[in-house]
This record gives C-alpha cells, structure tokens and sequence, in this order.
C-alpha cells in the first residue's frame, strides 16, 4: 500500500501517506494492546493453575485431617466405652463388698448374741 501512495499523485499522495501513517500506528498500538491481554490471560492462566493445584492441596490436606479426626473420635468413643464399662464393674464390685460386709455383721451380731445366752 505504501508503494502504490509514493506513486500517486503529490495532492492524493500526501492525504494516503498520512493515513496509511494513522492505520500502522492504530495497528501497532492493537498489537500491544493485543500482547497485553495474552500476557495478562496467560498469567491468569497461570495463577489459576497455581490456585487449583493450591486447592488440590489443601483438599488432600483437608481430607488427610479429617481421617485423622475420625480416628481420633473413633479411639475417644472407644475409650468412652471402656470407661463406662470400668465404672459398671466397680459399682457391681461396690455393692456386692457392700452385701458382704452386711452379711459378716450379721454373722457377729449372731455369734454375739449366741455368745451372750452361753454365759
């Protein structure tokens, strides 16, 4: 185009150089602006890869703690039980060392009484 302009006529000439001058520069600042946008599109391609790969982790970390949570609970529940079974044996162990002692005073009171028509 800027070879058929410079072979034109002086007057036409002048005006088709001029904006052949204003359409390369358009064409220059599109191709920058044009750079920009894929320069900022791929670095928020690349943030976005880094924010998935980001949440990957923190979604095995999540899921790795949350095992752990409920192992933890599981062994809590179990020692839960094991406590409540440990306090039913000591209470039937209570009671029953409760009877015995009543029966032995029962048994002295007897023998004390029978010691006490034998004299």
């Amino acid at each position: 185009m800027d070879l058929e302009a410079r072979s034109l006529q002086p007057n036409v000439k002048a005006v088709l150089l001029a904006k052949l001058r204003e359409y390369k520069s358009d064409l220059n600042n599109l191709k920058r602006e044009h750079k920009r946008l894929a320069s900022a599109n791929s670095n928020q391609a690349a943030r976005d890869d880094l924010l998935e790969s980001g949440m990957a982790d923190a979604m095995s970390v999540s899921a790795n703690q949350r095992g752990r949570l409920m192992m933890s609970t599981e062994r809590l529940n179990k020692s839960s039980d094991r406590i409540k079974e440990s306090r039913r044996t000591m209470l039937e162990t209570e009671e029953l060392g409760v009877s015995i002692l009543q029966d032995l005073h029962q048994q002295r009171q007897s023998l004390l009484h029978a010691n006490d028509t034998n004299k």
